[in-house]
Parts: C-alpha cells; sequence; structure tokens
C-alpha cells in the first residue's frame, strides 16, 4: 500500500517511523509548505517525491491513502480532497474545528467508499490498551467509575509554541485524548459537566480542566487533565485510571503497573511500551502507540473493516470535547445530543 503524508510538523517523525514499521506499506510522496520541513522529512525517510501543495501531490500520485498531519483548521478541505480523490484516509486529531465539520467529513469519505481513522492513538498505548481490554474482558465485572488522569508539568510549549498561543489548549489537545479512552472504557456519555482553568499566565487557554462524566450504563466517570501541576517524578506522558467494577478494581499506577483485584487475588502486570530503536523515553510510550493504531489501520484496509477509532466513533468524542467548552462557558451540564 503506497501513502502520502500532509504534514511534515513536530509530530510527522513519529508517524514516518511507525509506517516505516508496517510490512507491505510504504509513504511515497509528503507534502508541506514550509520547505524547510520539506526537505528534512524527506532527507530523513528518503522520500524523494516532495510537494508545497496536496492537491498537486495527490494529481500527480498513485497513492492508496493519505496520512494528514496538519492542524486543525486545514483538515476538512484536505479529508474532503482526499475522499475526490477515492482515498482512504488518516487524519489526526481533533479532527474538526466544529460538529458540522466534522460531520461533512465522514459524509465525504463514506460517499467516496473509503476507509476513515483519526489518529487518536492514546487508545493504543501499551497501558491504556491492557486496560481497556481486562475491562472489555469482564476482569472486575461491570464497572460503575472510572477517575482517567493527565497530571504534569511538562514543557509541551517548547516542541508545539502554536499551545500556547491557540484559544483552546488542554481539552482540545489532550483531553480529547483522555476522554476517548474513557468512552473505550465507560460506554457513552449522557451528560457532562466542565470547569477550567488557566494557572500559566504566559498561555492564552486553559491548562487545567475537570470534566465529570455521567455515562448511558449509570456509571460515573472523571476526566482530570492538568499541565500546571508540579510534581516529582514527573509522570508525563502517563495517563493513570482507577476503575471500580462490580466484581473487582482495576489501577493503572505511574510506571506502567496495571493491578486488578478481585475475589480470586491480586495480578500486577507490567505493560511498560516498547522502546523502537527511533524512539526516546518518555516519548516512547506516546511512539509505540502511533506505530500500533496505523498497523491497525492498514490491517484494517486489508481486510476491508472499519477501524475502531473511525471517523464516524470520533464523532462522540469530538461532542465531548465541545460538550466540555459548552459546559464550562455557561457553568451548567451538557447532554452530547445536543451538539
Amino acid at each position: 500500500m503506497k501513502g502520502g503524508l500532509i504534514g511534515c510538523g513536530f509530530f510527522a517523525v513519529n508517524q514516518m517511523h511507525g509506517w516505516q514499521e508496517i510490512e507491505g506499506v510504504e509513504i511515497v510522496a509528503i507534502c508541506d509548505r514550509d520547505r524547510a520541513r520539506l526537505t528534512e522529512i524527506g532527507d530523513k525517510f528518503d522520500v524523494d517525491a516532495r510537494y508545497s501543495d496536496a492537491a498537486e501531490m495527490l494529481a500527480a500520485e498513485k497513492l492508496d491513502f493519505v496520512d494528514i498531519a496538519t492542524t486543525v483548521e486545514s483538515h476538512r478541505a484536505l479529508v474532503e480532497l482526499a475522499a475526490r480523490h477515492g482515498l482512504h484516509v488518516i487524519c489526526q486529531k481533533p479532527l474538526a474545528e466544529t460538529m458540522e465539520d466534522a460531520r461533512a467529513m465522514n459524509a465525504a469519505v463514506a460517499d467516496a467508499g473509503r476507509v476513515f481513522m483519526v489518529h487518536e492513538n492514546f487508545r493504543w498505548q501499551s497501558g491504556l490498551r491492557a486496560a481497556i481490554d481486562a475491562v472489555r474482558a469482564g476482569k472486575i465485572g461491570e464497572p460503575f467509575f472510572c477517575r482517567a488522569s493527565f497530571r504534569s508539568g511538562y514543557d509541551v510549549y517548547s516542541g508545539q509554541p502554536y499551545l500556547a498561543t491557540d484559544e483552546r489548549f488542554i481539552i482540545q489537545d489532550l483531553g480529547i485524548h483522555v476522554l476517548d479512552v474513557t468512552r473505550a472504557i465507560m460506554g457513552e456519555v449522557s451528560t457532562l459537566s466542565a470547569s477550567i482553568q488557566r494557572v500559566n499566565p504566559k498561555i492564552r487557554g486553559e491548562d487545567v480542566a475537570t470534566i465529570l462524566l455521567k455515562h448511558d450504563s449509570g456509571a460515573t466517570s472523571v476526566v482530570d487533565c492538568s499541565y500546571a501541576t508540579r510534581q516529582q517524578p514527573e509522570t508525563f506522558p502517563e495517563t493513570l485510571l482507577e476503575i471500580d467494577g462490580e466484581t473487582g478494581t482495576l489501577r493503572l499506577d505511574a510506571g506502567y503497573r496495571l493491578t486488578i483485584q478481585t475475589a480470586g487475588g491480586e495480578d500486577v502486570i507490567d505493560v511498560s511500551p516498547r522502546l523502537y530503536p527511533w524512539a526516546e523515553k518518555p516519548w516512547h510510550n506516546i511512539q509505540e502507540s502511533v506505530a500500533t493504531i496505523q498497523r491497525h489501520f492498514a490491517e484494517c484496509l486489508r481486510q476491508g473493516r472499519s477501524p475502531e477509532t473511525s471517523g464516524d466513533d470520533n464523532l462522540r468524542t469530538l461532542a465531548l470535547v465541545e460538550g466540555a467548552y459548552f459546559s464550562a462557558a455557561e457553568a451548567r451540564t451538557i447532554k452530547p445530543e445536543e451538539l
């Protein structure tokens, strides 16, 4: 399978490494308006076909899929362009700036009869995946409470300076991942309420968010995100979990330690991520998940099935993000179905 990458920014190097880990898949063309980034990625990964215009690339190259790794404001136009060319699409999160755009993008790819997946890689991190699989397998019975927590003081702005200037920050950039993982574990959400804060005066958006979710099952979850937390040891970039079920408990603690307690005893499992030769700590957790989710995408294309984090599935995660911002702004509980 031949793919094209649109967007050669901060995170794209991980995606390029990830594609190289998948047998039978090759990125044969790349696109970016920044000539320096285009040259850097092209030289590093030995890709000769380099374009500054996505429409030109898709018209000139014979591709099976496109990997869109640009910022959110460009997603709709690029996804619809790829759909017109009859290509499968994998797109970075957040999928769209509005629910209207997200629905239009899904419709465009569906009308083209192609597969559409959102690069929602947290679901594929080793520790979080182990927790998702354990709950789905009934290891602790029906879950009735979840706390999903990502608290850190890591300087994410140095590598991605636009995060400090965007009007929206932690929910859109980080909380979206934690909300998606919580959905995967606890099921769909009936209502939510959110509170946000800006602790760092040097940024524009919110860097702390607490979101209370009520699920269709009657269960409750708390999604807790912070980039203003000063702590040692620093747990970046780990998401920690506490899940109570009818027959047991599950804890994912710092250091990739998964503990499952039931009446039959306690299991403690090391769910540390693989450290690829091209990866580096502490990013290896995320870097491994990139290769894993992209492998899932390739398998879905080969098998003709819908990805777990399909565009349609991601609409429900995006609704939680939008709902959280509405809730925080209006100081009221929101139903995702309103959006």
